[in-house]
């Protein structure tokens, strides 16, 4: 059962994607729930609007993976993809626009932070394996051997939320060194460059399958 698995995971690039998007989904449901708390524990705007974003990746997540879940004939597959894909692009704009509240809380440092230097370096570094992965993904050549529609949003979103992560965690490491004054202006214009990288990533996103739809 183990090694089949283990090849079904390696030769299949669908099943891989999609166990791979049930892993995150774990993972960001425990990060909304962590950051809901603090929000509503130390009345926190910081961790209430990091709460929003993550709730609304995971119903993005939790949407796509459902709905590939419950697809059952391959006549209905295509019809029922594009179906979820235009309901979860309708929280993907939501996505992007809950992230103009935490990212102006990054740019201004009203953002608590309670991290020693060391956990915040190994949580730099595990963003940073997030992100290039993520890119690796989202450019790879085999995305065009699959006609799955949903797949493309998730590697969207995954990218998306790498960088969102490395976004927090440049400012979360900046305000750990304390040096906030002579990085308020780099801190700004890094995180409008990451945020516009989000929307040309949405953009994107939308335009092509909506030109493929059509």
């Amino acid at each position: 059962m183990g090694n089949r698995f283990i090849e079904k995971y390696r030769t299949d690039y669908e099943f891989r994607t999609f166990s791979g998007a049930w892993l995150s989904l774990g993972i960001t449901v425990l990060f909304a729930a962590y950051n809901g708390y603090l929000g509503i524990a130390s009345l926190s705007l910081w961790h209430g609007s990091i709460a929003v974003y993550y709730i609304l990746l995971a119903v993005i997540r939790g949407i796509i993976l459902l709905s590939e879940w419950k697809i059952r004939t391959q006549e209905s597959k295509n019809k029922a993809r594009f179906r979820t894909f235009r309901i979860s692009s309708a929280f993907l704009l939501l996505l992007n626009i809950a992230l103009i509240c935490p990212i102006a809380l990054m740019v201004t440092f009203e953002k608590p932070v309670q991290m020693s230097l060391i956990p915040a370096i190994a949580m730099a570094a595990y963003t940073t394996y997030k992100i290039i992965m993520a890119s690796v993904n989202f450019g790879s050549k085999k995305k065009k051997l699959s006609g799955n529609i949903l797949i493309s949003e998730l590697r969207a979103i995954s990218l998306i939320d790498a960088i969102v992560s490395v976004l927090s965690l440049q400012n979360t490491l900046i305000m750990v060194e304390g040096d906030t004054e002579n990085m308020l202006r780099l801190s700004a214009a890094t995180s409008g460059a990451m945020y516009a990288l989000v929307l040309v990533i949405t953009i994107r996103l939308l335009m092509a399958k909506i030109s493929r739809a059509g």
